[in-house]
This record gives C-alpha cells, sequence and structure tokens, in this order.
C-alpha cells in the first residue's frame, strides 16, 4: 500500500492537482445536504431528465436483465445497426453500423476523444461544464471563443474564422453545442453552414455535441453533420431525450474519412471501459427504434419544456433581466448585469459569491456564469428547468391534448421551478 504523505503529493498529476468536482455534481451534492439539514432548496443547478425513462424502453430493460456477457467494444451490433438507422431517417446522414461507436455516457466517449485526437480544444463560451476540464486533465490548450447575449450567445462563421487564421494549419477541435447548455439557444441552418465552410477551409474536426436535439422545443432540430460530413463527428446518448442519465450510455457517429479516429478511440475504450452495460445496450434498441409511445413521450417532453421555459423568462424578463428565449432542452442563462450597483451595495462582486448568497439567503441552488468558461466578475447564471416531477406533468399534459400550458397549470404541476424563479427575482430586485 502506497502511504500518502505531504512528500509524495508532488507525484500527483499536476493536471489535476487543482481540479475541482464538475459543478454541476457539486451543486447537486451541496443541495442534498441542504434538504437533509431540513432546508427548503430549490434545486436548479444540476441538469438531470426530470421525465421518466419511456415504459417500453424500461420493459426492455427488464427483458434483458440476464445479459451478461461483454459485448464488443465498440457496441452491441444490433443497437449500432438501430441506431445508423435513426441517423439516416432523422438527420439525413449517411451511415451504417460500422460508423457507430458505443460509450458508457457521451461524456467518457468525449474523455477518450481528446485523448486520441492531439489538437487544441475550441470552446464557444459560455459552455458545458466539464468540456474544459476534460482538457486540462488531458493537457490540451483550451480557447474559448466568447459569444454575445445580442446574438443569442452563438458562435459565427466570421469569429471563427478570424480566430483561425493567423495559424490555419494547427490542429484543433471545435466543440460546438446545440441545443446548448447553459443557454438554451441553438443554430439557424444559415449559421451552421457558415461554421462548416470555416472549419473545411482549416480542417477543423467538429465535435457535434447535440445530446438535447430531440428536446429541440418545436422539433426542427438541424444537424450540421451533412454540411460538413468529412470533418464531423456527432455526440448523443440517452440522458436527456429518453430521461435515461444514470443508464450511461452514450453515441459516438463517425464520417468514414475519420474511422482512423474511430479505431483509435475503440482501441483506447478497450483498455479502459471495455464495453458499456450489456442490459442498457438491449434496451437502447428499443429506444432508438422509435414509434408512437417514443414520439408521444418526446412531443410531451418538448410541450411542458417549452411552455415552462417560457414562463420562466417572462419572469426574469419583467424584473429587468437579460435573458435568452431557450429553444431547446431546459436551460436559461440569464445576464443579471443592470442589478450590479445593488450587488455592489450588498458585497457581491463576481457570479460566485452572488449563487452564493442566493443559495443561503433564499434556498434557491443555481450556478455561476464563471462555471461555464464567462468572466468571474460578470454576472451571468445558470438555471435548470428540471425540478418537478416528470411523471405526473406528462400524464398531465397528455391530457391537455392541443391546448396550451398555462401559468397556473405549471404553478400547480412544477411548484418548485415557478416558485425558485419567482424567489430569484425578488432576491435580485432587493436594493440593498
Amino acid at each position: 500500500m502506497v502511504k500518502q504523505t505531504e512528500n509524495s503529493r508532488i507525484h500527483l498529476n499536476l493536471n489535476v492537482r487543482s481540479l475541482p468536482v464538475s459543478a454541476t455534481i457539486a451543486i447537486n451534492e451541496k443541495s442534498a445536504q441542504l434538504v437533509e439539514a431540513g432546508k427548503k432548496i430549490y434545486k436548479l443547478g444540476l441538469g438531470q431528465s426530470p421525465f421518466p425513462v419511456p415504459p417500453c424502453v424500461v420493459s426492455a430493460l427488464q427483458e434483458n436483465a440476464h445479459q451478461k456477457d461483454y459485448l464488443q467494444v465498440k457496441g452491441l451490433k444490433s443497437l449500432r445497426q438501430t441506431i445508423a438507422q435513426h441517423q439516416c431517417l432523422v438527420y439525413g446522414m449517411e451511415c451504417t453500423e460500422d460508423d457507430v461507436l458505443i460509450g458508457p455516457g457521451s461524456k467518457e466517449l468525449m474523455f477518450i476523444l481528446q485523448l486520441a485526437y492531439y489538437g487544441d480544444i475550441l470552446i464557444p463560451s459560455p459552455s458545458w461544464v466539464s468540456y474544459a476540464p476534460q482538457a486540462q486533465i488531458i493537457g490540451r490548450n483550451v480557447h474559448f471563443l466568447p459569444t454575445q447575449i445580442e446574438n443569442n450567445w452563438r458562435l459565427t462563421g466570421e469569429e471563427l474564422d478570424r480566430f483561425c487564421a493567423s495559424d490555419p494549419d494547427h490542429p484543433r477541435i471545435l466543440i460546438l453545442n446545440y441545443p446548448s447548455n447553459p443557454t438554451g439557444a441553438t443554430y439557424p441552418v444559415e449559421e451552421l453552414k457558415k461554421i462548416a465552410d470555416v472549419a473545411r477551409r482549416y480542417s477543423i474536426l467538429i465535435l457535434s455535441d447535440e445530446i438535447y436535439g430531440k428536446l429541440d422545443h418545436d422539433a426542427s432540430h438541424q444537424s450540421i453533420v451533412p454540411m460538413y460530413p468529412e470533418g464531423t463527428i456527432f455526440s448523443s446518448g440517452l440522458s436527456k431525450w429518453c430521461g435515461a442519465g444514470g443508464w450511461r450510455l452514450g453515441v459516438f457517429v463517425f464520417p468514414r474519412q475519420l474511422h482512423w479516429l474511430l479505431k483509435a478511440m475503440t482501441a483506447i475504450a478497450s483498455e479502459t471501459f471495455t464495453s458499456t452495460s450489456a442490459p442498457i445496450q438491449y434496451a437502447a434498441v428499443r429506444a432508438y427504434e422509435g414509434g408512437e409511445e417514443i414520439d408521444r413521450y418526446l412531443k410531451n417532453s418538448r410541450k411542458i419544456l417549452f411552455f415552462l421555459g417560457d414562463h420562466l423568462t417572462y419572469l426574469l424578463r419583467q424584473t429587468g433581466a437579460k435573458v435568452v428565449s431557450p429553444e431547446g432542452g431546459f436551460y436559461l442563462f440569464p445576464d443579471l448585469t443592470s442589478f450590479q450597483d445593488s450587488f455592489f451595495q450588498r458585497g457581491i462582486f463576481d457570479s460566485r459569491v452572488l449563487c452564493q448568497r442566493l443559495l443561503e439567503e433564499t434556498g434557491v441552488a443555481i450556478l455561476p456564469g464563471v462555471d461555464f468558461g464567462r468572466p468571474l466578475k460578470e454576472f451571468t447564471v445558470r438555471l435548470a428547468y428540471v425540478n418537478f416531477e416528470g411523471r405526473e406533468v406528462l400524464s398531465a399534459v397528455d391530457q391537455l391534448g392541443e391546448n396550451p400550458v398555462t401559468p397556473e397549470f405549471l404553478k400547480k404541476y412544477c411548484p418548485d421551478t415557478v416558485r425558485g424563479v419567482e424567489l430569484l427575482c425578488e432576491w435580485i430586485s432587493k436594493k440593498n
């Protein structure tokens, strides 16, 4: 047994010595501790789908609980075939099962991609909390590409071009996530085309993280893959659209031109996670087969998320906060700069302290913009509007038929979510 001493600590990888626990995981654990201590907490920090796994997919898991063998490293062949068919039908991609890699969550696949591919990481800011720390662990250079709220927090082709022009031959991975965590924004087709053109010009590898694509609120999600097929890896999984975060199943789809990279990642996978859980993979076949039950599930999920996001956006804007209307997923990224004079008077000088004080004084748990790659002194925050009982609200929305969801409905079925944002609005509006 190796004894941990003061001197032996120098052997810890320097890339991880100062690395904290993921911000989204930390806020969830902190919230749970406060709940156990008897405090009322409005958990708007962790972005976990509130909806149950569709019953037909749960049944498939139950039927395959006996599956115990190691599967192929790349994944169950029938699952990869089903995913390939799904990609062709839904996104217009040309692919077969040979182009698909299954992993224990897309997060793990993103990590081994950075191990396999030597290049700088380009990340539009704000971005999901784990992209940059993964690069830090591996020792890759990270470049945040700032975006503006006036442009709905989206990267433009012109901004990408300007960044790459000074060193056009440098290898790079652009991580493009849409609909976005943390902003809820997505990319129109014309903007995707411009980014694709720039990526082709500089031979940039694009990792297109589309894990919220099926939760595009009006079901109009378009993938960048057909616009830059030779240089784009598609990333998704079961966690968000299928409510199965804890199942840990992620999907990468590669173009034929990048099979050398697929092969390298498969080799790394064989020496790390070996293969993804067999029962989960068998159950995932049913999820990707789709059908009437899945379609209805997604339709109702999108409906509640659209109306809830719209209502919360209205509440925030009524106070004077700037916030982009969410187009997919279940996040808002308000800019509270208009309240900074009041914050200064209350001894709040950065977004991290803002969120700490908010939690202490109201019980509302959200995350500071700095965790998503924004400047510490910028008063941006992210909230995940998923603190409600998904099974109950899905049933209630289904009963509405084509009728809209009203604010009264939201207060009844999503009370903690609505009340949490109301408390946030009241708190930021305080003068001192």
